[in-house]
């Protein structure tokens, strides 16, 4: 059987087959093209975050200037290092500006100090990765759970047809062979939709923990420019 010929075979199982192994297969074709809706939407998101961070990251290292910085990351695409920037001049700001007023609020300010901007850095960097991580989720319960999802299609599908055997009282393999290979598509479907899923899953996972390694190195150069020009 050709390539051609095999792809009609399979869609004819598949409208041939039981209505529980039916229900299966539509589910699985459902959730596979709401896994793959998910995979082109992350890798657009990902690699739109990864390209706006490095260019900050490399005009940082460019000008190492806070103020120029605040300026670019107000006139630039949301990524993830200039959100964690922006929460930390922010907080900077603040804490210099407690600091010229005096009073009880500028005591606070020298005790916090570095500790708050890295407080306020660290929380931005937490929504951050949480916004790169949403959806992951859903991409790991498809790889996790649509096996076996087509494997209850499967084990239903032969069940059926060894029922059917039984009933019609004939003993050959011919007998139940059509409904043997339509049960089968179930577990072929399940592979098809998991599989993709998880090779999508471990890639963003992989992507989303590099940024969030560079939001830290990066929270970590901030802050030494902070202690040394703007909190001393």
């Amino acid at each position: 059987m050709t390539a051609d010929a095999a792809v009609p075979s399979v869609i004819g199982m598949i409208f041939d087959s039981g209505p529980i192994v039916q229900a299966v297969l539509y589910l699985l074709i459902v959730t596979s093209v709401a896994s793959w809706g998910v995979v082109l939407y992350k890798a657009r998101q990902i690699r739109s975050a990864r390209r706006g961070s490095d260019r900050f990251v490399k005009h940082f290292w460019e000008t190492r200037n806070l103020t120029e910085m605040a300026k670019v990351c107000e006139g630039s695409p949301r990524n993830p290092v200039g959100g964690v920037f922006k929460a930390g001049y922010q907080e900077l700001l603040r804490l210099r500006s407690a600091k010229r007023s005096g009073g009880a609020e500028a005591l606070t300010t020298d005790i916090g100090g570095v500790a708050n901007v890295e407080r306020a850095m660290r929380r931005a960097a937490s929504l951050e990765r949480t916004e790169l991580e949403r959806m992951l989720t859903f991409l790991a319960t498809v790889a996790s759970v649509t096996p076996f999802i087509g494997l209850f299609g499967t084990v239903w599908g032969i069940m059926n047809s060894f029922l059917g055997l039984s009933q019609s009282g004939a003993s050959t393999i011919q007998a139940v062979a059509p409904g043997i290979s339509e049960a089968l598509v179930a577990t072929a479907m399940g592979l098809a939709a998991a599989i993709p899923a998880l090779v999508a899953f471990n890639h963003f996972s992989r992507q989303t923990r590099v940024m969030a390694i560079e939001m830290d190195n990066f929270s970590s150069e901030f802050l030494n420019i902070a202690e040394r020009h703007f909190l001393t």
